[in-house]
Order: structure tokens, then sequence, then C-alpha cells
């Protein structure tokens, strides 16, 4: 019997529905259904939940084979989470271009000054570099505490704001000869490129 089958009869056994049996495990309605329609497998933590609950041992529940799979199900969900977080963390490391040298202080000057030192340019032009880059820090700020909770579900689409934040950064800061500013956003860029495309090779 696979897994799918012996949760439908633990389920079934206590006369419990879907909704119940997800609200005893703190899982969502639609898991419950995905595990037992067989279309996935819990985590290990919630797999010890799940016996837990029902008074069963995990070998009662799920065979070596599907065991492997959720191994590898959870090693996956690890490592996306991790390169969540550090993509993230790199949105918030954007914050230094607020206190270091990265911007040429308008044509007439061959200085460089952190951004809030900023006096050559337009006063609309600072503004939109300011909201970009406080934008793309709330952004990884908010994608850290994400990724944090361990929410797979809510974790899931966090990297594609982030990489449109660097890429428009990018943009923004070479359309306005601001080159330091846009080599800095072009690195986290890149770094962010290759952490992903190692995420979607798993």
């Amino acid at each position: 019997m696979e897994f799918s089958e012996k949760l439908q009869e633990l389920r079934k056994s206590r006369s419990m529905t879907q909704e119940e049996l997800a609200e005893a495990l703190f899982v969502s309605r639609t898991a419950i259904s995905k595990w037992e329609s067989g279309r996935g497998y819990p985590s290990i933590d919630s797999l010890k939940e799940i016996s837990r609950f029902f008074s069963v041992t995990i070998d009662d529940l799920i065979c070596s084979d599907e065991m492997i799979t959720v191994a590898e199900n959870d090693k996956k969900e690890f490592v996306r989470k991790y390169v969540s977080l550090i993509c993230n963390a790199l949105d918030v490391l954007l914050a230094i271009l607020m206190f270091i040298p990265a911007f040429g202080n308008g044509s007439d000057s061959s200085e460089t000054v952190s951004l809030l030192g900023l006096t050559g340019i337009s006063l609309w032009v600072k503004i939109v570099f300011i909201v970009i880059i406080s934008i793309t820090i709330l952004n990884g700020i908010y994608g850290v505490i994400v990724a944090g909770l361990n929410r797979s579900t809510w974790n899931r689409h966090r990297l594609v704001p982030g990489v449109v934040l660097s890429i428009l950064a990018v943009i923004v800061f070479i359309a306005t000869r601001q080159p330091y500013a846009g080599i800095v956003c072009f690195a986290l860029l890149v770094i962010k490129g290759f952490l992903i495309t190692k995420v979607k090779q798993q």
C-alpha cells in the first residue's frame, strides 16, 4: 500500500475530514489533498508529525523508495530556501550604495560620492535612485523574513521581484551614466543568476 492510501485510511479511521487533519498537523488542506492523491509527499518534519498524530512509525507510513523521494525533495527545498535567503540578503546589501562613494557628482565634477551625498544631479534623478534602492532593500528584508518562516509556498516566487529590481537598477544607473553603481548592481545580478541557475539544474 502506498503512502497516499495509508494516509487516507488513517484519516478515515479517525472520521476526520481533510480540513480537520490539516488543522491538526498545521498544514494546508491543499497539502493533505496533494498527499492523499499521490501528487506529492510531505517533508520529513511533516512525516514525523503524521506518525506522532496517528501513533504509528514512519516505516508503517512510507516505504523505503518513497522515503528516498522524500529525502530528495527535502534536500531540494533546503537548497531553494538558502539560495532565496542569499539572493534576498544581496538585495539588502544594496544599502551600501547609500554610503559608499559609487556615484559621479554631475558631469562638471570628477569626484565620486555616496548616494546620500549626491548633489550634482537633478533632484528627480536622485529621488529615482533612492526609490529603486529603498524598494530593493525592503524587498530583500521581506524575502529574508519569508525564507526564515519555512513556508515553501510563500517562498516559491520570491526571487522574481528581486531579479526584476536588480535589472531595473542596472538599466537606470547605466542610462544615467553612473557606471560604478551600475557595476555593483550588475555584479549582484550575476551572482543571483548563477545561484538561481544552480537551483534550476537540480
